[in-house]
């Protein structure tokens, strides 16, 4: 016998800023590693069911339609924690993932394209090229 249906309590759902095509961005990391697997779209509903059911369901804006990761690919996302950023327009879920996260069957969705930046590093960084710190919230958009 399973018991009532979990719910989200309103004030989290209040609390995302959701963009004019009420949608939010939903960053998957896998909880022990830490690797970035992929980004997903979450309306509310979404994001309701990511949080009660237990697996990962995103908002297709091509289909036009939920979907919960690994229900035809076998590719499951376990939820294992979430949090809003600190402006609420991004999600980070934590997962243990099952298989490839992406649709082309790579362990995640940044496998493939590397842009190869200059890569900094603060250890060799001197007090004349170091500029102030923002100002607090200067930095938002």
């Amino acid at each position: 016998m399973s018991g009532p249906a979990a719910t989200v309590d309103p004030a989290i759902i209040e609390r995302v800023a959701f963009n004019a095509d009420g949608l939010v961005p939903a960053i998957i990391q896998q909880w022990d590693s830490r690797e970035v697997l992929m980004m997903g779209w979450m309306d509310a509903e979404a994001l309701s069911r990511t949080l009660t059911q237990g697996r990962v369901t995103f908002w297709s804006r091509s289909r036009q339609e939920y979907w919960r990761k690994g229900d035809t690919s076998g590719h499951v996302q376990y939820v294992k924690g979430a949090a809003i950023d600190c402006d609420g327009d991004t999600l980070l879920v934590t997962v243990d993932q099952i298989g490839a996260a992406c649709h082309t069957g790579t362990r995640t969705c940044f496998d493939a394209d590397q842009l190869a930046p200059v890569v900094g590093d603060a250890a060799q960084s001197s007090g004349a090229d170091q500029t102030a710190a923002p100002a607090e919230g200067s930095e938002k958009p």
